[in-house]
């Protein structure tokens, strides 16, 4: 074993530790901890788990699906706009964006209020929809994932052929029914790994449930362990909730594998998106404007009117001291996380065996896994290995050495590691695809070591891969609320800990300021998929002459 893959294969161990964890502990509970689980809340947080999911995965499928198939087959007014408008939601957490919505819709808020000045009903006297449920969950959600879909959807249509196209025509389909038939069929896998991935980030949800009061596995986890001090209990739910992860994860691997099948013919032909006209012309506006509306400019401008003249208490030493916490977190997180993958992602290209790519898998496997799942598993190995040593060395020299690990920021880092591995390894190992094996041999043939060819070949190259996968790390951990409060050393605050707080204790214009403090931070990784955006399409019309074309009728 080289000395590059003995810390890629530790660094796999350590995200394989807390599935293993939730596992062993789950089994050691005992059946009378899973009677009474099935007999009282499982059925209850499942089955609300289940349908939040399908109310997410059916609705985020069908706006991101439609405001691809519209940017990217037609042409309307200010399709370019919307273009890269429609991934502005990512900027917010779901957990945010509920609580700019509790103010504008609950009963004292300003809709319900303007509602009864105009009619000079009571409280009793109409029906308003209740946002502090199932449905405003799943709409909360809905806003802030449907972009998932949209990008990944987008990306396949714009790779599609217009010879099925043609032929659906040919066969006398009208152009609208030519694209359910045969643009949508065939962008299907694109469209399923979307929505796949937007149920795990559904799955992972806390701070959104939590806040409307809606128990779902998640929450359940939190309130085992915090609650009811029921550890048994937590570990279970963890458990139920990490199968169901696992399970998405699988499926969303083989839909991404299938998206290799459908774009072959797409150098050869490309169809011109039709225009629009009139009424379908602001259909379609109505259609892309409509998710950006309500998922990033409406929740900025209720942040930004709650907050309004409370922006000083950011420059008090109590913010400053969560702001703080959030960047060392953040920072020290990102470093260590995309460190970690490019060992992982260059001990699989220079050793290309079947432990290496098996180490790659089960180190990609975190995303999939909700944050609360990854700190119960932390917790229960760690916890019981500070209390053996606590033990042992108050037996044998009479120090009380407490929780050095379980009580430290470095195994909330290590959890944020686990978390999100996947997108640094993505980033990384984009990135080493486009450095050619000759590079590798030519550095080696001049007496280059493997660590020295990274150091001066391949880091260089990757620079721009490695910026990336530090950004997104970074505004993830920032935005990261379950793990966070589950594993926070005491008294270690973090901007997203202090916004839960706030909002549960129904002080909403306090917690706008730490709120919109990382939507301003969210902004960063967004910039960088706008950009993406206006590179693609460069090319796209850089390669447009070279290429047939097809014009709908």
């Amino acid at each position: 074993m080289s000395k590059l893959s003995i810390p890629a294969f530790l660094i796999a161990a350590l995200c394989m530790l807390p599935m293993a964890a939730v596992v062993f502990a789950a089994a050691g509970a005992g059946f009378d901890t899973v009677l009474s689980l099935g007999e009282t809340v499982l059925p209850r947080y499942a089955g609300t788990t289940a349908l939040l999911c399908l109310i997410v995965g059916v609705a985020t499928g069908i706006i991101g699906t439609g405001a691809a198939w519209l940017v990217a087959n037609t042409r309307f007014p200010g399709r370019r706009l919307f273009e890269v408008g429609l991934v502005l939601p990512l900027v917010y957490p779901a957990y945010i964006i509920a609580y700019a919505y509790t103010d504008l819709l609950d009963h004292p808020g300003l809709v319900q209020s303007a509602l009864r000045d105009l009619t000079g009903w009571g409280p009793r006297d109409y029906w308003f929809p209740e946002i502090r449920s199932l449905g405003g969950v799943a709409a909360m959600l809905t806003f802030v994932l449907y972009p998932y879909v949209y990008l990944l959807a987008r990306a396949a249509f714009l790779q599609q052929s217009s010879t099925a196209f043609i032929a659906a025509r040919t066969l006398g389909q009208g152009p609208w029914r030519a694209a359910f038939k045969v643009s949508i069929p065939i962008a299907r896998p694109a469209i399923a790994g979307g929505i796949l991935l937007a149920l795990m980030e559904t799955l992972a949800d806390y701070g959104t449930a939590a806040y409307f009061g809606v128990q779902t596995l998640a929450t359940g986890i939190y309130v085992s362990w915090f609650g009811l001090f029921d550890r048994a209990a937590a570990a279970q739910l963890a458990l139920c909730l990490l199968i169901v992860a696992l399970v998405l994860a699988t499926l969303e691997k083989q839909q991404r594998a299938k998206q290799r099948h459908y774009n072959a013919a797409s150098r050869f032909e490309q169809m011109k998106p039709a225009r629009l006209h009139g009424l379908a012309s602001f259909a379609a506006i109505a259609w892309c404007g409509l998710p950006i509306l309500l998922g990033f400019f409406l929740p900025t401008a209720i942040l930004i009117s709650l907050a309004w003249g409370r922006f000083d208490i950011l420059f008090t030493p109590r913010y400053l001291g969560f702001l703080q916490h959030s960047l060392t977190l953040a920072a020290i997180a990102g470093v260590l996380t995309v460190a970690a993958a490019i060992v992982l992602a260059y001990n699989g290209r220079v050793r290309a065996t079947a432990a290496s790519r098996v180490a790659i898998s089960i180190a990609g496997i975190g995303y999939a896994v909700p944050g609360g799942v990854i700190a119960v598993g932390l917790l229960f190995p760690f916890a019981a290995f500070d209390n053996m040593l606590d033990q042992f060395m108050e037996a044998r020299f009479g120090i009380d050495t407490g929780l050095l690990i379980t009580g430290s920021i470095w195994l909330l880092i290590a959890a944020y590691m686990v978390r999100f591995m996947a997108i640094a390894l993505n980033a990384v190992e984009s990135g080493l695809t486009a450095v050619h094996p000759n590079m590798d041999a030519a550095a080696r043939t001049l007496g280059s070591g493997p660590w020295a060819t990274l150091r001066r070949v391949h880091a260089p190259i990757l620079r721009p891969s490695i910026l990336t996968a530090l950004l997104i790390v970074f505004v993830d951990v920032m935005k990261e609320l379950p793990a966070t409060l589950i594993m926070r050393p005491f008294n270690y605050d973090t901007l997203a800990v202090q916004a839960h707080r706030l909002a549960s204790d129904e002080r909403l214009q306090e917690a706008a300021v730490p709120s919109l403090v990382i939507g301003a931070v969210g902004v960063l990784p967004v910039i960088l998929l706008i950009r993406s955006i206006g590179r693609e399409r460069a090319q796209s019309q850089a390669q447009t002459p070279l290429r047939g074309r097809y014009e709908p009728a």
